[in-house]
């Protein structure tokens, strides 16, 4: 699949999308780069703008098999990965597969369970496989996460742990509607016999493996690699920053600007790719100081900052 192929299946995908969930295209286009990407995405937001919905109509349209976990203070880690179950007339245990084993798996509300919980998906994310009980089990290609939190300021939520959050390429927000999109929302909702639309099937898990292998294609110019680094070591500069992007980090992002620049048909990396996927890809990763964090200083304001003070090389565009 070359990259003009791709990018017309992606187009496909986001139409189909469009047309069950209420949101910004930005929005879907972001989703669909951490899937681009080979990576996993975090969706934070308040309860009821359609965060599940999005993981499952793109599941369906991208063809793959899905599966839903939510997540509970009293949700175990055998809930998600599985576990050895007795067979009484074998007298054998026999491995009980966890939601886990899916190639879209959609952690609804993973901030509601301790951290111990959490962490149970590190291993899956990082690896594509699990271990339990010492065996170690592959999970199917691809495998793709959309995890979903409350703001941690709601009651009964628990704070990812920093090296969970740096396993999610992205991190976005669907937000609320504006009034015409909340008045489309009745609109499609009158015309149906069902709560929640659904799409039909755009690609299959071959496609989709496919599609994954053209970012790779992409080329980088050695300009934009420096410009990439540039961001990410400011990050670690600045006053409000404790901890700032990690080397996996600097890497994420030249990850997702190849996915972008393969959604939007280009065999090449532009400035504009990076300055789009910085946000999500890297504003996560930061540990903001206690006297940012007091002064409620935004995560992505840093990074936002840091794109506005650092020069953005000029690139010719490959003929």
């Amino acid at each position: 699949m070359d990259v003009d192929a791709a990018s017309d299946e992606c187009n496909a995908v986001l139409d189909e999308v469009a047309g069950a969930v209420i949101a910004d295209r930005s929005f879907l286009e972001t989703v669909l780069t951490g899937l681009l990407a080979q990576g996993h995405v975090l969706l934070e937001d308040v309860p009821g703008t359609g965060k599940t919905l999005t993981a499952r109509t793109m599941a369906t349209a991208l063809g793959l098999s899905f599966k839903r976990v939510q997540f509970t203070p009293d949700l175990l880690p055998t809930d998600v990965l599985g576990t050895n179950i007795f067979n009484e007339q074998e007298r054998t245990f026999e491995f009980q597969k966890g939601p886990v084993f899916a190639n879209v798996v959609l952690a609804d509300e993973i901030n509601r369970a301790p951290p111990k919980t959490q962490s149970a998906l590190l291993e899956a994310m990082e690896e594509g496989q699990v271990t339990v009980d010492g065996d170690t089990r592959t999970l199917p290609e691809p495998f793709f996460v959309i995890a979903t939190q409350n703001p941690v300021e709601q009651e009964g939520t628990f704070p990812l742990p920093e090296a969970q959050m740096d396993r999610f390429m992205v991190k976005s927000s669907i937000g609320y509607p504006d009034e015409e999109g909340e008045l489309e929302l009745l609109r499609r909702r009158a015309g149906r016999t069902t709560q929640s639309p659904t799409v039909q099937q755009v690609l299959d898990p071959d496609s989709v493996d496919e599609l994954r292998a053209v970012p790779e294609t992409v080329r980088v110019e050695s300009d934009l690699l420096s410009y990439m680094t540039a961001i990410t070591r400011a990050t670690r500069e600045d006053y409000r920053v404790e901890v700032g992007v990690s080397p996996r980090g600097t890497q994420r992002l030249f990850e997702t600007s190849r996915a972008r620049a393969t959604l939007f048909g280009r065999e090449f990396v532009t400035p504009d790719d990076v300055k789009e996927v910085a946000l999500p890809a890297l504003a996560h990763r930061l540990v903001l100081t206690p006297d940012a964090t007091v002064e409620n200083v935004e995560k992505r304001d840093v990074i936002q900052d840091v794109l506005d003070e650092t020069p953005v090389p000029t690139v010719e565009q490959p003929a």
